[in-house]
């Protein structure tokens, strides 16, 4: 027997790599559905925590090369002028760094779909359809892993 979803559309297919299992009790079903949506639900505060902070941390880097700017505009001797040439550089270098900040969204955004999916076709097999009719899995990500790169440069970002 082959595990299939419903995609939102409507059309079933298979889920790949989530074939049923022999017997899984009920209570070992139940508690891992449990953790796996509580791991999703962490992964979505975990992308809200991120997001604000890299949100106050843009916003920082901006107010900080706006005072820069501003001292810049005033008579300075050359060693002066040059520092703040390299400091406008070191931030500018800071906020490319914030760049892993859409890279690590689309690893939690990707994590997040197939820990739902997994927990999703958990309850389907497990518990079966309910009163309403059959239950809904989206299918799981196809790709492996949205983000290819593990460091990061200055225009070295790739965005999916």
């Amino acid at each position: 027997m082959s595990t299939t979803a419903q995609t939102p559309a409507g059309a079933e297919g298979p889920v790949p790599g989530l074939e049923p299992g022999p017997g899984l009790g009920l209570a070992v079903a139940t508690d891992l559905q449990d953790h796996l949506l509580m791991a999703s639900n962490d992964l979505e505060r975990l992308h809200t925590l991120l997001a604000d902070a890299c949100d106050t941390l843009m916003q920082r880097f901006t107010d900080a090369s706006q005072h820069i700017g501003a001292l810049m505009d005033r008579p300075a001797d050359d060693t002066t002028r040059a520092g703040y040439q390299r400091l406008m550089q070191d931030l500018g270098g800071a906020v490319t760094a914030l760049q892993f900040q859409d890279m690590a969204s689309q690893l939690i955004h990707h994590t997040h779909h197939r820990l739902r999916s997994c927990a999703d076709v958990l309850a389907r097999e497990v518990f079966g359809a309910d009163d309403e009719g059959g239950v809904l899995v989206e299918a799981p990500p196809q790709r492996p892993n949205p983000v290819t790169q593990a460091e990061m440069d200055a225009g070295s970002i790739e965005l999916f």
